[in-house]
C-alpha cells in the first residue's frame, strides 16, 4: 500500500497478516494530491497541489524524479495514456489539457478549454 500525507512523503506500508512494516520512499517539498500507477505497476505518478508532477519507480526504490512543472497555473490532476506508460494527460486548474512524453518531461500537445476545472 502506498500512501501520502501532506507532508509530501511517500510512504510504503507492507502488510501480512496482521503485522505491517512502513518505509519512507521518497520525500517531496510539497504536498502531495494524488498517487496514479501506470498500467503496468512499474511507475507512480505524484501529483502535487502546488504545480510538479513526479515520478517514482517503486521496483528500483529511488529518489522522486521531477518530470513535468507548470508556471502559469497548476496540475489539477494527471493519468497515463495507455496502452504502456510513456505518455500522460494532465489538466491544469486554468483548464489547460496537456499531453506529456514522459522520458523527457515534454509537452507534445496541449488544449485549452477556456474555463476553469474542478473535480468532482
Amino acid at each position: 500500500l502506498y500512501f501520502s500525507a501532506q507532508d509530501g512523503i511517500l510512504l510504503f506500508y507492507h502488510i501480512k497478516d496482521l503485522q505491517y512494516e512502513m518505509k519512507v520512499c521518497a520525500a517531496i517539498s510539497q504536498p502531495i494530491s494524488s498517487l496514479i500507477f501506470s498500467p503496468d505497476y512499474t511507475k507512480l505518478l505524484l501529483v502535487t497541489d502546488q504545480g510538479p508532477v513526479y515520478s517514482y519507480k517503486p521496483a528500483r526504490s529511488g529518489e522522486a524524479v521531477k518530470l513535468l512543472d507548470t508556471c502559469s497555473s497548476c496540475f489539477l490532476a494527471a493519468d497515463f495514456l495507455t496502452p504502456g506508460n510513456k505518455y500522460c494527460v494532465s489538466v491544469t486548474i486554468s483548464g489547460e489539457v496537456q499531453v506529456w512524453f514522459l522520458e523527457d518531461g515534454i509537452c507534445l500537445s496541449k488544449l485549452n478549454l477556456d474555463s476553469e476545472v474542478h473535480i468532482i
